[in-house]
């Protein structure tokens, strides 16, 4: 555009009333007067409803009605692609990614024993039992950046997020826990302040027991001396040299695994929380003691 175009078009503008909303007004001929049906003289008759039946009277059915016949999504045989939807465990991702954050924003603390308690507490995953979570699975994304020695328990693992970790000198373990358990853990202060003596962690169910004993995918019921072998034919597989953790200055971290019936670390089950005099509680009696034990 030349400059005398140009001028003469800022000058239009300038001599142009403001664009408000007391004078927008629609295009001509876009907006045409509405009809009245069934009134007058000439207006009345059918008013274009039609002749009789449901739609002249407004009587209408509901959205679906196939007139009497049998409807489309009755026709439609059942197909079992959703068989049991609604008893699907569901495992929330956690990617190594993620965990080396929180590590270095100091969220989560390297040199303990990281489980469900620690991730929860450090906002890195929210696991809610009531929806049928059952926990946390260990993903592989960020494994190339990942550098942390962890010793992490979660309940499922992919096979290139266990050698990250165990490339690094850490330790993975699979471990189940009941719905039950899994809210204790995840919320473990609402548990102490109601006094309650921490409960049995429940075994795996059946079709889970496989999967808890393989020391592939180091089951926390696995054989200490298979889950030895498997990391060296992992270290194998992905061509990394498998560091020694018994001479390791972090080995007693490295090496503490819980009970098969222990929830929380440190804490046996039938013990008693205190939370307003800072107490711990264990049971004394024999009978809770042989009901408690492992």
């Amino acid at each position: 555009m030349s400059g005398n175009g140009r001028s003469k078009a800022l000058e239009l503008l300038r001599s142009l009333p403001r664009v408000s909303l007391a004078n927008l007004r629609p295009s001509p001929g876009s907006k045409k007067p509405e009809r009245r049906r069934g009134r007058g003289r000439y207006g009345g008759r059918k008013c274009g409803r039609g002749h009789k039946g449901e739609t002249q009277r407004g009587n209408r059915p509901r959205l679906g009605f196939e007139g009497g016949q049998t409807p489309f999504y009755l026709v439609i045989p059942k197909y079992g692609f959703n068989e049991g939807h609604s008893r699907r465990r569901q495992y929330q991702p956690l990617s190594l990614q993620r965990l080396q954050y929180l590590i270095d924003l100091g969220r989560v603390d390297p040199t303990q024993p990281i489980d469900l308690t620690q991730l929860t507490n450090a906002r890195g995953v929210t696991v809610q039992p009531l929806k049928r979570d059952y926990g946390v699975q260990l993903v592989e994304e960020g494994a190339d950046i990942f550098s942390a020695k962890v010793n992490i328990e979660v309940q499922r693992a992919s096979e290139l997020a266990i050698a990250a970790v165990e490339k690094n000198g850490g330790v993975v373990t699979t471990s189940f826990y009941d719905p039950r358990s899994l809210e204790i853990l995840c919320k473990p202060v609402v548990f102490f302040l109601r006094g309650q003596p921490i409960p049995k962690r429940m075994l795996p169910p059946e079709d889970l027991v496989r999967y808890y004993t393989d020391a592939r995918n180091r089951g926390y019921l696995a054989d200490p001396s298979k889950v030895a072998e498997a990391r060296l034919e992992l270290a194998k597989k992905y061509g990394y040299v498998l560091p020694d953790i018994t001479k390791d200055e972090l080995f007693k971290m490295l090496s503490a695994r819980k009970d098969p019936r222990q929830i929380f670390f440190g804490l046996a089950p039938g013990w008693i929380v205190n939370m307003a005099d800072k107490k711990i509680l264990k049971p004394t009696d024999e009978r809770l003691l042989k009901y408690y034990s492992s």
